[in-house]
């Protein structure tokens, strides 16, 4: 299963030439298993201004499998991801990108994502991130 970082659905939802977007679209059409997050879900969702394409993304989004995190252990799993990050000299940029790796890790999870603060991660825990 893949969960699908939110920076990859934009690339695939504006149509953007990226390698990400091409594998997502292969992704899809291959039907691979797929899969979100709540917090993916309501960063893709929140930018988008036409009412009628919110719906239709909703309607879309809705169709995948919806992993979340686990209480409050999770949420401490992810504030000792962003420590251990930091310690080695890697800075973080997003709070939400180590709740999103929590999600992954703690499912089993491969995650694909253009953000570089998921290749850090990568480097303190088991984060598999998929290769293009």
């Amino acid at each position: 299963m893949i969960l699908v970082d939110t920076s990859v659905w934009i690339d695939f939802l504006i149509g953007s030439r990226s390698s990400h977007r091409r594998l997502l679209h292969t992704l899809l059409e291959e039907e691979q298993d797929l899969c979100l997050t709540e917090i993916i879900v309501t960063e893709i969702l929140q930018g988008i201004r036409s009412d009628a394409e919110y719906k239709k993304v909703k309607s879309l989004l809705k169709e995948f499998p919806i992993y979340s995190l686990a209480g409050m252990p999770s949420f401490l799993h992810a504030a000792m991801i962003y420590r251990k990050c930091r310690k080695i000299g890697y800075t973080i940029r997003s709070t939400i990108d180590c709740m999103i790796a929590v999600v992954a890790l703690e499912n089993r999870l491969d995650l694909l994502a253009k953000d570089r603060d998921f290749q850090s991660i990568a480097k303190v825990e088991p984060l598999v991130l998929v290769q293009l």
